[in-house]
């Protein structure tokens, strides 16, 4: 690891250099290529010189040990020496976290899916609800969210809703929470009061842009309707809504929550680049199954990734195993002690597998 982290520290000298010079300055899109590598390594080359002054307070510890005599300046050695001890297996620790290979797509904005699996209405309720949380969460982090596509049920539940999230770093905080999420709660609807389990799917899929994944116009069958609402009432009186079937596989995307055709186009065009990109990446790893149907399964109740349990106010991640017991707060958006964790266990997943 030293060997690496002294390479990282030659190539950010040279960035330096290289960000300094008239030339790189005045073309532009080098100089921002360089200025984005050096910024990816300045954490790396700050934490190794922590690491380099904590070796050399270590070595002059056990120094200390080897010629003092007086007890007392001894004891305070023996002491420094297990303080910094304790410091340099913090620094190598962070260094290795530091130097795992980046996911490409961290930084990039969201195309969150919900949809409603077992449980009727009240699963419909819930995909509202865990909206509501996402929402705020991305509110907290000043993040934007804008719906795509929706499909209210008469008493306001979503059976699907898609959204984008936009910001810095949305990726890398909300992409372990594609899966089964499942509900234990009293409906309203329920008047003897009986607990019901119910199930929703989450899917995460990084946004992507044209020069991402291409796509054929050839390949996209469009066609436009009338949108309408819960009841089939009418929502406008113009065929607004879009629904584009990509003709190689059959997928099919539709949007209808706006009333340009135009926009309800532009926003099912993102969801579909988003899919296909995500069928490429599963191609691409020679994964048995896609990424899509790894995160959100059947949307059976026994297939869970976390429960959200409103009697004990508890919410669990089954990944990992955390249980805490604030469930409230957790869906009014205080969602980042889970995703922390979650980050920190599959990030020693990760290292685990680099050993």
């Amino acid at each position: 690891m030293f060997d690496k982290l002294k390479s990282v520290e030659i190539r950010y000298d040279d960035l330096n250099e290289l960000l300094s010079d008239a030339k790189i300055i005045a073309q532009q899109s080098e100089y921002q290529k360089y200025a984005k590598e050096q910024s990816d390594l300045t954490p790396i080359v700050k934490r190794f010189k922590d690491l380099k002054k904590i070796v050399q307070q270590l070595e002059d510890s056990k120094k200390i040990l080897e010629e003092e005599k007086d007890p007392e300046m001894l004891e305070m050695a023996e002491e420094d020496l297990a303080q910094v001890t304790i410091e340099k297996q913090k620094a190598e620790s962070d260094l290795k976290l530091l130097l795992l290979p980046k996911d490409p797509r961290d930084e990039r904005n969201v195309i969150v899916e919900i949809r409603a699996g077992t449980g009727g209405e009240e699963a419909a309720l819930f995909s509202t609800d865990l909206f509501r949380m996402y929402s705020r969460y991305a509110e907290e982090k000043k993040w934007q969210v804008e719906i795509l596509s929706s499909n209210l049920t008469g008493k306001g539940g979503f059976k699907e809703v898609i959204f984008n999230i936009t910001g810095k770093g949305v990726y890398s905080k909300l992409k372990y929470e594609g899966g089964t999420h499942r509900v234990q709660r009293v409906p309203d609807t329920e008047s003897q009061g009986r607990i019901h389990t119910s199930a929703v799917t989450v899917a995460i899929l990084p946004e992507v842009e044209d020069v991402d994944i291409k796509i054929n116009p050839s390949d996209i069958k469009i066609d436009v309707y009338r949108a309408s609402g819960p009841g089939g009432q009418s929502v406008n009186t113009t065929d607004s809504a879009v629904r584009l079937t990509f003709v190689p596989t059959g997928m099919i995307v539709t949007c209808q929550d706006e009333k340009s055709q135009h926009k309800n186009r532009e926003k099912a065009m993102k969801v579909l680049r988003a899919r296909l990109y995500d069928e490429e990446q599963k191609k691409a790893h020679d994964e048995q199954d896609s990424e899509r149907k790894q995160q959100v399964g059947s949307g059976d109740r026994s297939e869970r990734i976390r429960t959200y349990n409103y009697p004990q106010e508890r919410v669990t991640d089954h990944r990992i195993g955390l249980t805490l017991h604030k469930l409230s707060a957790i869906m009014e958006g205080a969602m980042e002690e889970v995703i922390d964790a979650l980050t920190l266990h599959f990030q020693s997943e990760a290292l685990k597998g680099n050993d």
